[in-house]
């Protein structure tokens, strides 16, 4: 698969400094934090907290497109000029 890149294009300063720091993380801890975050959702089920259940357990998604980014950023690098 080719890296496809638009050479017109760049990066800004914000995202290349978020890009630089994301790919230093591990990709495991983005799917343990989401594992963890339906943990704390069945256990505020269990609770009888509903809506808190609900709200906690709503992030676990955002985690893991976080890192799906992340991995990207890893593979494909950010832009390098």
């Amino acid at each position: 698969m080719e890296n496809l890149t638009n050479a017109g294009h760049g990066e800004g300063q914000v995202a290349e400094a978020i890009e630089e720091q994301t790919a230093k993380l591990p990709s495991d801890i983005f799917l343990w934090s989401s594992l963890g975050v339906i943990g704390v959702s069945l256990a505020l089920k269990i609770m009888g907290r509903k809506h808190t259940a609900l709200f906690v357990g709503q992030w676990a998604s955002p985690i893991l497109l976080l890192g799906v980014y992340n991995k990207i950023v890893k593979t494909q690098g950010h832009d390098q000029e």
